[in-house]
């Protein structure tokens, strides 16, 4: 699994010109299901998603998580993520997981946040065609690859 994890100000996805999720502080994460994940690793990436401390305490130094600061986080499924690029000049996406084997780890990846403590969780619509909107704050923008 790969994560792109963004802190933001706030963030929303909008699906066919309608808003079908937003959120004020927190993150917005870009999700990527490989062919090879299983839930293993969607359990530790949760875990360090809801434990990562990137968002500033009284000094203004990244000491606090998403949980401390009771952010929320948008999970966007995005296979594009998993992309291999080395060969010619079209994205090959045969590390991306088929669809019937992501929305579920996507699914469990999201309840995992939850169950690490996430106040809140958003997601875009699994397989559908989003316009994600966001402000990055910093900006802070990490890679996670389990």
């Amino acid at each position: 699994m790969r994560v792109v994890l963004q802190r933001v100000k706030r963030a929303s996805v909008t699906v066919e010109g309608k808003t079908v999720a937003s959120i004020g502080e927190g993150l917005l994460l870009l999700v990527g299901v490989g062919r090879e994940d299983g839930e293993a690793e969607a359990e530790w990436l949760a875990r360090k998603v809801a434990s990562l401390r990137i968002f500033g305490d009284d000094q203004g130094k990244m000491n606090l998580s998403v949980r401390d600061v009771g952010g929320e986080v948008l999970a966007v499924s995005q296979f594009t993520l998993l992309a291999d690029t080395r060969k010619g000049n079209r994205p090959s996406f045969i590390r991306a997981a088929d669809p019937e084997e992501a929305e579920p780890l996507f699914e469990y990846f999201c309840e995992r946040l939850r169950e690490a403590g996430v106040s809140s969780v958003e997601t875009g619509v699994f397989g559908a065609v989003m316009d994600v909107e966001l402000v990055n704050a910093g900006p802070v923008t990490i890679v996670l690859d389990r």
